[in-house]
Formats: C-alpha cells, structure tokens, sequence
C-alpha cells in the first residue's frame, strides 16, 4: 500500500479531535507526524468485527460506517462517523477484538494511530484519559437513544430522525448512504423506509431530487415525526 505524508488539513483534524486535544501539543504532534495515511474507496472495509486490534483511526476525510452483521447477512449500522471523528478505540483498554465492521460509505481518509504510541502518550500524560471517558460516556448516551428510539418510535419515526441527522441542518443535500445503508441505520427493512419516504414525499415534507439527493421541504413536520 503506498505511503502519503499527512497534509495540514488532516493534521489540524488530527489535533483538534478530543483526545488529541487532552494531550500536550508537542505529545500531539509526535503523533500526528507518526500517523499512517490510509485511503479508502466507498464499500473498502477498514477492519470487520471479530478482527484482532492494535491501531485507533481518526477520520480526516469522508464518512465511515460502523455496523453490525446478523448471520443472516442484514446489516444494522450503529453510526456513520464524518472528518474529525475517532473510532477504533475500545480495545485500546480492554484488548479485546473490533466489536463491529467499520467501512467507508464514501472515498475516505483516516489517520491510524498504533496502541503502542497512543499506550505510552496515555501512561506518561494520565489526565487524558478524562477525554477518553468523556467519549465513551457520549457513545454510551448514543447507544441508549437508539435503543428508546427502538423501543418509542415507529419505522416512519426513525426514517424522519435519520433524514434530519443526514441533513446536518441543510435543507437541501445528498445522503451518503445507499438506500439499503440508510435502512441499516433506520433499523428496518429497505421496503419499509421507502414507504416512509413516499409517505413523507406525498404530504410535501420532502423531495427527491435524484436517489440519495434530498429537499426538506416541511421541517418542523419531520421533526415532530421523529420526537418520541
């Protein structure tokens, strides 16, 4: 695999992640400087869960998909994680393997970190280690909502809260994800969304533009359609 230098965007990305940021500058940027550019075309799978684990990522451009995969081969992703985002951590501290499959929904960057550097940045700056609880208590608040918005909303419910999310406060935009993607982070069948789509199309709240290119159109509907 070729080797590219990290660029000022990414190393600013880098430094600006919170537990990056815990560190001292100098720390930082040692690590930033020793990071491992890889490169990622859409579909190429970072790692895969059950996967043995000696590096964390953070991502400097495109969007990572975190997933899980029953036998059946359906697919529930639990995230979708943009520039500036850490993943990968977890078995930093238990040594455990990866938990889940992480994927690139789009042409990617991410910055890879060996537990070795990160281990000893930690041991020798323990304060830190605040910011990595701060992130797990974070993904943990996550994981609850999705499982009360499991629980209290119906398919059309999450479709709309997943749309908003998507949006980013846009308006107008394109969703990375592939509509079975976007029914793996729904958590519901591909036929379902669509007919929560359609749905959301025929009272005027949305429009397609092209497949995965979206026009909110009524807001406020969509977001009491996703309020529990």
């Amino acid at each position: 695999m070729p080797e590219f230098e990290v660029s000022s965007t990414a190393r600013q990305l880098f430094l600006a992640t919170d537990l990056f940021a815990a560190l001292p500058v100098d720390v930082a940027l040692s690590l930033a400087d020793g990071a491992r550019v890889r490169r990622l075309g859409r579909g190429d799978v970072l790692f895969r869960e059950g996967d043995a684990a000696d590096s964390l990522y953070v991502v400097s451009e495109g969007e990572i998909a975190i997933a899980s995969r029953a036998y059946d081969g359906r697919e529930s992703i639990v995230a979708v994680l943009g520039p500036g985002t850490l993943l990968g951590e977890l078995p930093l501290f238990d040594g455990e393997a990866r938990s889940a499959d992480a994927r690139a929904v789009s042409a990617a960057e991410v910055l890879e970190v060996g537990f070795g550097a990160m281990r000893d940045a930690l041991e020798t700056h323990p304060a830190a280690i605040w910011a990595v609880t701060a992130l797990l208590a974070a993904r943990l608040r996550a994981a609850d909502e999705a499982l009360a918005d499991a629980a209290f909303l119906d398919v059309p419910g999450r479709t709309a809260k997943r749309l908003l999310e998507i949006s980013a406060g846009a308006d107008d935009f394109v969703s990375p994800l592939t509509q079975e993607e976007l029914a793996g982070r729904v958590g519901a069948s591909r036929e379902r969304v669509n007919r929560a789509l359609a749905t959301f199309t025929r009272l005027g709240w949305i429009e397609t533009i092209e497949r995965g290119h979206y026009r909110l159109l009524n807001r406020v509907a969509l977001e009491r359609r996703a309020s529990r």
